[in-house]
Parts: structure tokens; sequence; C-alpha cells
């Protein structure tokens, strides 16, 4: 049996503006740590540090777009990503 490479990833949302349309949060994946910023009006996420962002990118925004509705400011919540860090 051969089992897929995966990587829990755990979300905090900081910062939920619907004024500024965009979500501020911190997310970490094995022994990496990332802060972003979701222009949700955009489309547009940014992740820092550059260190791993390529790791941590595609599988964040895919998160965000599938449960945009359902996130709020001060909790923590977790997504599995298709990779081993």
């Amino acid at each position: 049996m051969h089992f897929k490479p995966e990587t829990i990833a755990n979300l905090n949302i900081k910062e939920f503006c619907f004024l500024k349309k965009q979500i501020k949060g911190v997310v970490e994946a094995s022994q990496f740590k990332w802060t972003f910023t979701w222009s949700f009006n955009k489309g547009k996420l940014l992740v820092n540090p550059p260190l791993g962002r390529a790791l941590i990118e595609d599988a964040l925004l895919r998160f965000l777009l599938k449960k945009d509705y359902e996130l709020e400011a001060g909790n923590e919540y977790k997504f599995t990503i298709s990779a081993k860090f």
C-alpha cells in the first residue's frame, strides 16, 4: 500500500476586516511559520517570510477560497497539504 505524503497546516485568523476586505493571520506547517494577508476582493495573497513560501502559498489560497465565509478572527483552523515538509 502506498501512502501519499501530507502535512497538517495550522491556521490562526488574527484579523478579518470587511471594510478593508482583508484577512490577516498566521499559518504553521512542520517547522515553518508564515504571516499572510489575503485581500479577498482582489484575490491577492501575500505570504511572508519568503523562505518556504512556495510550499504553502497554493494550498493556503485554496483553503481561504473554500472557507472564506466560515472564517472568523480569533479562531484556529487546520487543513491538509499533499506534501511532506
